[in-house]
């Protein structure tokens, strides 16, 4: 499937662009093919030069490198997400692998960054789950009693508190944890490219068409060319479906956002000129929105089941237009020329927001859908699914399968039917936050 996206990422607009990046242009034959060049499939084929230095490894995006998902999300590298329920233990349980996930993640992306030296402007200032309603306080302490049970540290704030932090007195009630992280998603998974091993191949804007398995060998079709491989591990995450990869428990949503240019002094002056932050919505539907270390806001408050996957100027405009009416109510002294641009994006979604990590046969492998926590997920992921796939164990991929598993999704249209219906129901109980 030939993916082409809209050229708007703020992210990737203020990197230098790439050069010198390869088309598959031959057929091909190697050890290990990589389908998907995000933070997933870069950490593989990273981690199986590692281990397999004398094996051909090829990794190939139907895009350019990095360019999906990895850099157009909001930069949260998250220890916490707030659910509701946690009516048993079990459910405490499994929320309980949920972060020691999440914290795994945390530890390979500081690793990587340690080791490379990387500049992603990393910054360790916690995050916000807010809400504008004032009775949303009641979710907000279910959710501070649970982390302290599980020793986060954790504080709950009020509309005062939270106006002195954030330079908005829009919010009501928040829980501030302080083991999240803000990146900038674009510098990382530009990093990743830059790091590769030399016996690496990376193919771009090269999609994969179809393939078959015969004898234990894998046949890839791309556009104009054939690769045959012993093993094949997909990193697509949102593209997953597409490629009828455990396709009755993922589907992909698109996303979009935008961002301001940097803030001039008045109106930095004007919201209280705060230090660098992040809010992630109480209610599900609501606005992700942060503030980062060179004055710009981002805002995300659209998700949709749209096809084709890609957004037209105008249809990307309406949307700038409610990012616009979302930042403005939040933050009236500013002025209405803020955003630069904006841009869509694509994630992969489970019924129950777990993650698919598995070996499908001994020579088929996933990793994927990271229910929009893909940064530190998909990092470590990539790693260990490179591990499983050198028929190695971790205590790492020990922890992960003990997650709970995706559920069953029925095919469409009862799918879509039923997305649909619960995104109007959440966008209807968060419509004060979008």
């Amino acid at each position: 499937m030939k993916i082409i996206n809209d050229n708007t990422c703020v992210w990737l607009n203020n990197l230098e662009p790439r050069k010198n990046f390869k088309i598959l242009k031959h057929d091909q034959k190697c050890d290990y093919l990589i389908i998907g060049a995000g933070y997933t499939g870069l950490s593989a084929a990273r981690k199986l030069s590692e281990i397999e230095p004398n094996k051909k490894i090829i990794i190939v995006d139907a895009q350019l490198a990095g360019e999906g998902s990895s850099s157009r999300n909001s930069g949260y590298l998250v220890d916490t997400t707030l659910n509701d329920g946690f009516n048993s233990n079990k459910d405490i349980n499994n929320y309980k692998t949920k972060v020691k996930i999440y914290n795994l993640g945390i530890k390979t992306v500081k690793s990587f960054i340690k080791q490379y030296q990387v500049d992603c402007d990393w910054n360790e200032c916690g995050k916000y789950f807010a809400s504008s309603i004032i009775k949303d306080i009641s979710i907000a302490k279910k959710f501070s009693e649970l982390l302290s049970r599980l020793n986060f540290n954790n504080k709950i704030l009020n509309q005062e508190e939270l106006t002195n932090k954030l330079g908005t007195n829009f919010y009501k009630t928040a829980v501030f944890t302080d083991g999240g992280i803000l990146i900038n998603p674009a510098k990382l998974v530009r990093a990743m490219i830059d790091v590769l091993p030399k016996n690496i191949d990376l193919y771009e804007n090269s999609p994969l068409i179809k393939w078959n398995k015969n004898n234990n060998i894998i046949d890839c079709q791309f556009e104009k060319n054939t690769i045959q491989t012993n093993k094949i591990i997909f990193c697509t995450n949102g593209f997953l479906k597409s490629l009828n990869i455990k396709k009755n428990f993922n589907f992909p949503l698109t996303l979009t956002a935008s961002m301001t240019r940097p803030l001039d002094d008045e109106e930095f002056k004007s919201i209280g000129e705060p230090k660098e932050w992040g809010i992630l919505p109480i209610r599900p539907m609501g606005a992700t929105i942060r503030f980062t270390n060179d004055r710009r806001l981002l805002i995300r408050n659209t998700a949709e089941m749209k096809n084709p996957y890609s957004m037209s100027k105008s249809e990307l405009d309406k949307r700038k237009l409610l990012h616009l009416k979302g930042l403005i109510k939040r933050f009236p002294t500013l002025k209405t020329n803020l955003i630069e641009d904006s841009w869509s994006g694509i994630v992969s979604r489970s019924r129950n927001s777990s993650q698919i990590f598995e070996m499908i046969d001994k020579n088929t492998y996933v990793a994927g859908c990271y229910n929009g926590s893909g940064i530190g997920v998909g990092t470590l992921f990539g790693e260990q699914i490179a591990i499983m796939a050198s028929d190695q164990q971790s205590d790492e991929i020990e922890i992960i399968n003990k997650r709970v598993k995706p559920n069953w999704l029925p095919p469409s249209p009862i799918l879509n039917i039923g997305v649909q219906a619960r995104l109007f129901f959440e966008r209807l109980r968060a419509r004060s936050e979008i």
